[in-house]
């Protein structure tokens, strides 16, 4: 960027052009008519100042293409700059054209447009129309309102630049200085001193003056914004070769991926690693930024700069973890860059598979659970044939896969896909034999054979079916059976429709003596896959 002017050498020549000008005051119409002069050099002053400043925007709009992340904010706080600026510039351009065109009318030559000729401005010497503008009759002229505006545009400025420039904001003070001066141990307002019964020339010089003023503290401003781009930026002392993989564990078939870069640190100073819940907020200038909340836990760092995280976890599934790593910047601020990581907990990969016993059964759910190494369980898949196969939703069968085989005594073959590192890879199918479910066991008190005390024969009121010695809990419907007894040397029966003793039959138990024989013939059962199956007898003994 071009060289400029010191604040210091720009605010010197600035009081030598007011002195200048408040020396003229009152003096012949000869010395007035200087004025003119000193107010082409302000306005040329202004134009460089514009002229500059603009350069300096097209710069930031630069490196902002370049660079929008790290120049885009600071460009927008210029932008901002600019639009205040111009705001005040063009308010006073606009007094100094009512003074004129009040004195001159508005079809006078020392206008064209919005720019000022001041060579043609005829009532130079004019000193109430000013006064009556500016200062008014009641001190309630338009200069006090320009005042106003002159130190909310100066509190603006400062807010930006705040302390972090000693000499810009000394600069910025000074340049829109409008304090009530103390002239000869008297306290004068700063609108009266300037403007009271003022020639019209020096009035327009002494807001030319102003809008120099309010170009220069621009210009200090943009300065020092365009510096901050590269004031927070770090200076790194050591590269280091890192290699990050994908995993250190690959499954056969699966790739292998290595990330192969530079890393750079500073050794002469450590970060602050905190690892934990942060929120993010951003500031009026539109950059983000982080604070931890709640409790965090801060890392230990070794001589490396590398926070060290550890934790033994106790709980399986997907778990996200992070926090911010804080980094005082060559500038002194504190700067905090958030990070994120993920890592499953899996229980550990042992896996015994009695292949023989490889075995879905028709109508019942069959629970199976399907893991991948690498992969979560969320991203793993199975499709089946002879049947289907989903995910558990009950909470008994959460986390696992319930298969459903359809023709007993063919193969269903379940496949598996997982999503592995991004990739999804299918394994080769694993075969399942289909059978049916056993056949269950016909009881009546609790008994298929043997003896029975008639007492207790007699008090029962069904005939149950039991699955005996199964894995799986499956419930029998008995739909229908008979009872067969001899008596008096006859064999006489009675039929059930469903589960229970009919009244009939009650009548043929009570029958029954010591030592003669009861048998439950004909037992019809359903299961849950819909098949009715005819069970073997009950045969019991009278005690």
């Amino acid at each position: 960027m071009a060289g400029k002017e010191t604040p210091r050498q720009k605010m010197i020549g600035m009081m030598y052009l007011v002195l200048t000008a408040l020396l003229a005051l009152n003096v012949s119409k000869d010395a007035v008519e200087a004025f003119k002069l000193v107010d082409k050099s302000l306005t040329k002053t202004t134009e460089n100042f514009s002229s500059k400043n603009e350069l300096i925007y097209q710069e930031f709009d630069q490196a902002a293409s370049e660079n929008p992340i790290k120049a885009g904010p600071w460009r927008n706080i210029a932008n901002g700059v600019r639009e205040r600026a111009d705001e005040m510039y063009d308010y006073i351009q606009e007094l100094k054209i009512e003074i004129i065109q009040t004195a001159e009318g508005k079809d006078t030559e020392a206008l064209e447009g919005d720019v000022i000729i001041v060579e043609h401005i005829r009532k130079i010497d004019e000193n109430n129309i000013p006064s009556q503008i500016l200062v008014g009759s009641d001190q309630n002229g338009k200069a006090f309102d320009m005042k106003a505006a002159m130190e909310e545009y100066r509190g603006f400025l400062m807010d930006i630049v705040g302390n972090k420039n000693v000499s810009v904001s000394s600069s910025i003070e000074a340049g829109l200085n409008t304090d009530d001066p103390v002239i000869k141990g008297e306290k004068q307002l700063w609108v009266n001193h300037m403007f009271q019964a003022s020639p019209l020339i020096a009035s327009i010089t002494l807001l030319s003056k102003l809008q120099s003023d309010v170009r220069n503290a621009e210009a200090e401003t943009i300065n020092f914004l365009y510096q901050q781009i590269d004031a927070g930026a770090f200076k790194f002392n050591k590269l280091i070769q890192t290699v990050i993989t994908n995993s250190n564990y690959i499954m056969k078939g699966n790739e292998y991926k290595a990330e192969v870069f530079i890393a750079a640190t500073d050794t002469t100073q450590q970060p602050e690693v905190l690892v934990g819940k942060y929120e993010t907020t951003v500031n009026a200038n539109g950059i983000k930024e982080y604070r931890m909340i709640g409790d965090y836990q801060t890392l230990t760092v070794d001589e490396r700069g590398r926070g060290i995280y550890k934790l033994r976890p106790t709980v399986l599934g997907d778990k996200t973890w992070g926090g911010l790593i804080k980094m005082k910047a060559p500038d002194g601020s504190i700067i905090n860059y958030p990070f994120q990581a993920k890592y499953t907990v899996a229980p550990p990969n042992v896996v015994v598979s009695p292949t023989a016993m490889n075995v879905f059964y028709v109508g019942v759910q069959n629970p199976v659970d399907i893991s991948v190494s690498g992969a979560s369980s969320d991203k793993t898949y199975a499709t089946m044939t002879n049947g289907t196969i989903k995910r558990g939703t009950t909470r008994k069968f959460r986390g696992s896969f319930i298969a459903s085989p359809r023709t007993p005594g063919q193969i269903a073959n379940v496949t598996v896909t997982a999503e592995i590192n991004g990739e999804k890879r299918s394994f080769a199918p694993i075969p399942f034999r289909v059978e049916v479910v056993p056949d269950p066991v016909a009881k009546v008190g609790d008994k298929n054979s043997g003896s029975i005390a008639k007492s207790l024969l007699e008090v029962q009121v069904a005939v149950f079916a039991e699955l005996e010695n199964f894995l799986f809990d499956i419930h029998y419907d008995i739909t229908a059976f008979t009872i067969e007894i001899t008596d008096r040397g006859f064999t006489v029966t009675e039929a059930s429709s469903s589960h229970r003793i009919t009244a009939a039959q009650k009548t043929l138990i009570n029958r029954l003596k010591r030592d003669s024989r009861i048998v439950f013939t004909d037992v019809k059962a359903v299961g849950p896959d819909g098949r009715q199956r005819s069970l073997p007898p009950i045969v019991l003994r009278i005690e």
